[in-house]
């Protein structure tokens, strides 16, 4: 087994933009990571090596981010009424946005567990196949293949 700072070094990164896919804000990524591999130390004796560790670790961190959604409400960031919009034209285009998105992610709910994955990592955490293939422990092609089928998924019940 590699020690903790070698699995941290080569992990950290993967772990930060599964998590951030999700998120959509880096400081709340970047204190999931460090929550993640704390509990990583803490749990390391239960790794039984049935996955890779990218894996056992996304998985740590996906937990993570769902125990926090539990605990937070979500706030509209008071960075964009700097941008000299008003409230109200905040306001609609994110409910614009937010109606689309969850158009999609309705679709994407109906996908099985590992599509709506690969389809998540690479669409909202702009992961490459072979960072995907390394996340859920498949091939690039699986990676590759799985994404295709997701989209033709989502394509046909817009039909």
């Amino acid at each position: 087994m590699q020690n903790i700072e070698e699995i941290y070094n080569k992990y950290a990164r993967i772990v930060y933009k599964y998590i951030f896919c999700m998120t959509k804000d880096e400081d709340v990524a970047e204190e999931i990571v460090q929550d993640t591999f704390l509990t990583a130390v803490e749990k390391i004796d239960s790794f039984k090596g049935e996955s890779k560790i990218s894996t056992w670790l996304c998985q740590i961190a996906k937990y993570k981010w769902y125990e926090r959604l539990k605990n937070h409400k979500k706030v509209l960031p008071l960075e964009d009424l700097e941008k000299n919009q008003s409230l109200e034209n905040i306001l609609e285009e994110d409910f614009l946005q937010k109606e689309n998105r969850k158009e999609l992610f309705k679709k994407m709910q109906k996908l099985d567990e590992q599509t709506r994955n690969v389809m998540y990592l690479r669409i909202l955490g702009d992961f490459n196949y072979d960072e995907i293939a390394d996340i859920m422990g498949k091939t690039s092609n699986w990676a590759r293949v799985t994404f295709f089928r997701g989209k033709q998924k989502i394509k046909e019940e817009d039909k």
